[in-house]
């Protein structure tokens, strides 16, 4: 993308939200509150391990602890977001169970 691409996405609306009123709000320590993005309330990006971008480190028993990451919830972020579904699609596809033949379901008359 463009700076000037960039530039006009952030400033869509669907590009930022914020739920004051979320018992968790803000869910991470920030000092800048009214900035901070609620969008991605559950990082989409938490399965791409160590390549998510993100400021977080693994607890002993192997979870990554994101308490420390604000990448999500920056506004300026969004693109680089979405630079990332590709790899996030790509994961999910690897791990996706094989469809089961659909179910003959009786007419209803």
């Amino acid at each position: 993308m463009t700076d000037k691409e960039i530039k006009e996405l952030l400033e869509k609306k669907f590009t930022f939200f914020q739920h004051k009123e979320c018992e968790f709000f803000p869910c991470h320590n920030t000092s800048k509150p009214e900035k901070f993005n609620c969008l991605f309330c559950y990082c989409p990006l938490y399965a791409l391990g160590s390549e998510c971008g993100g400021n977080f480190k693994y607890t002993e028993n192997g979870f990554k602890d994101c308490s420390g990451c604000m990448f999500p919830h920056v506004h300026e972020n969004y693109p680089k977001i979405l630079d990332k579904y590709d790899q996030i699609v790509r994961i999910a596809s690897e791990h996706r169970e094989p469809q089961a033949e659909p179910k003959e379901t009786e007419s209803q008359e």
